[in-house]
């Protein structure tokens, strides 16, 4: 059966107040817990390919991070890692749940590399797959340079045209499925201040992009704290900047990486979510 044909059903959704907002979260199927933590300005609903099928042999946990989807984000705003894992540990806890399995994506995975150090006890094994923790990278330092750079595009000229700076650097996959060359956002550029949408572009750029990229994830401690690890990729992204730091994280660590179909966001693409779902569970299964 197709992840396209399967129909939601007996999805339970609750709520936790954590830290001056309130959390969504979502509780489907029996088995094995599982929290699926997505990326920004992803919410439960990037999962939505993925979860119910999930659920058939799986307790599956996600969830609106604050500021996002259905869940809260009161002022003064803002994004601090450490925030975000108690965040995931408050929202296991409300749905019953001592101990889960993690997958992360993007953000998402650096938020499970956070969990993985501060509270190990919940995490029966992580998947990440492509977190942005340049830091790790050889190029690491010119890297930081560049997004420091974007940063202060953000301020002079508008968030906007920093996020597709951004997007040109990172090479993630924004534009249907493909990566922007800087030939391409450089015809954008004169109208790019008024462009519809991307209306999580502001606070990206401004507030959560330079905490996300100036991780450096503790990857001694998460071994010595016995957390089981694998880290992913798509096919698509294994040489792109977030591909990379995924396989930096798997051989600094001696753990298995997996590759899955597509880039960066190819669990949101019904043309590949049959196939990504199982290069998930292969990638669970290698925990």
């Amino acid at each position: 059966m197709s992840v396209q044909d399967v129909i939601t059903t007996g999805t339970r959704t609750d709520r936790v107040v954590v830290e001056g907002d309130e959390l969504v979260f979502d509780v489907r199927g029996t088995g094995a817990p599982i929290i699926l933590l997505p990326g920004t300005p992803g919410d439960a609903s990037a999962y939505g390919l993925i979860a119910e099928p999930l659920a058939a042999d799986h307790t599956v946990i996600t969830y609106d991070p604050r500021g996002f989807g259905r869940s809260t984000g009161n002022a003064p705003r803002q994004y601090e890692i450490g925030q975000q894992a108690r965040d995931v540990l408050a929202v296991l806890r409300a749905a019953g749940v001592d101990r889960a399995l993690v997958f992360g994506n993007s953000a998402g995975a650096l938020v499970g590399l956070e969990l993985a150090k501060h509270h190990p006890e919940v995490v029966e094994g992580l998947v990440a797959h492509e977190p942005p923790v340049i830091r790790v990278l050889p190029d690491g330092d010119d890297f930081r340079a560049a997004i420091a750079d974007v940063y202060r595009t953000a301020w002079a000229e508008g968030a906007k045209p920093a996020f597709f700076d951004f997007l040109v650097l990172t090479q993630l996959p924004f534009n249907e499925g493909k990566p922007f060359s800087r030939a391409e956002v450089d015809v954008l550029r004169p109208n790019l201040g008024a462009l519809p949408g991307l209306d999580f572009a502001d606070f990206y750029v401004k507030d959560q992009m330079l905490p996300l990229t100036n991780y450096a994830p503790a990857l001694a401690a998460i071994e010595a704290n016995g957390v089981k690890v694998v880290a992913g990729a798509g096919e698509l992204s294994i040489d792109l900047p977030f591909g990379r730091t995924s396989r930096r994280i798997a051989d600094e660590l001696g753990v298995p990486f997996v590759t899955f179909p597509g880039h960066h966001g190819s669990h949101t693409d019904p043309a590949t979510a049959d196939a990504w779902l199982a290069a998930l569970r292969d990638a669970l299964a290698a925990l």
